[in-house]
């Protein structure tokens, strides 16, 4: 028996070629779980964005319409300029429609209207993003544009509105404005990475109703 036989050339190719093989799954899947875990953390990081913007225009339309004298129907501004008496009827809410609302309070009991600050906002989805704009002011972006964005197809509306016996207002109008017991806010966020396995953009809704118990209030 010969003790000093090594390894052929052959056998040499064929450990090569297993290892190769090896390193380069060992390498794919370290790859593939580094993706997926940079994809949730910016999921996760998108996901507290998202729900924190829509818990704060929750709780702004839900004051829509307060006014501690409801007798005194004269405070409502237009929202075109924030200075011309608005319709006394729409009260707090000047404007509504599927992807624009703005709503009016008199935060600081005043009996004025755009006095204080963020008495009067204006929320509209453009393009990607929701924009924000306060007391006739510049509109701001709010949520969106790069890392996540705001991408609500037609078919689903950023603002949904509902009567008193809990029908939807389709389509909403300006002279059916009264009627708004409800509001359903819906966003369709969309993250900047595609999914490693579907190689597509990610999507996730959010949705939350509001009651403005101000505004459905008989002055």
């Amino acid at each position: 028996m010969n003790m000093n036989k090594g390894f052929t050339l052959v056998e040499l190719l064929i450990a090569l070629f297993v290892g190769a093989l090896m390193m380069t799954a060992v390498y794919g899947i370290v790859n593939m779980a580094q993706k997926s875990s940079s994809g949730i953390e910016r999921r996760v990081i998108s996901q507290k964005d998202v729900r924190g913007a829509l818990d704060l225009m929750a709780l702004e339309l839900r004051m829509a319409s307060y006014n501690p004298q409801p007798e005194d129907t004269s405070i409502w501004k237009s929202a075109a300029n924030c200075t011309s008496a608005g319709t006394p009827a729409y009260k707090g809410i000047q404007i509504a429609t599927d992807s624009s609302i703005t709503i009016e309070m008199d935060a600081d009991d005043s009996q004025v209207i755009n006095d204080f600050a963020n008495e009067i906002i204006t929320y509209t989805h453009n393009g990607n993003t929701i924009t924000r704009a306060a007391n006739c002011g510049t509109a701001q972006t709010f949520i969106g544009g790069t890392i996540v964005r705001i991408v609500n197809p037609t078919a689903v509306p950023v603002f949904r509105y509902y009567d008193f016996n809990n029908n939807r207002i389709d389509p909403i109008t300006s002279a059916n404005i009264p009627n708004i017991r409800a509001i359903e806010i819906t966003l369709v966020a969309e993250t900047e990475d595609n999914d490693p396995m579907t190689k597509a953009k990610r999507r996730v809704v959010y949705s939350t109703r509001v009651i403005p118990r101000n505004h459905g209030a008989n002055p």
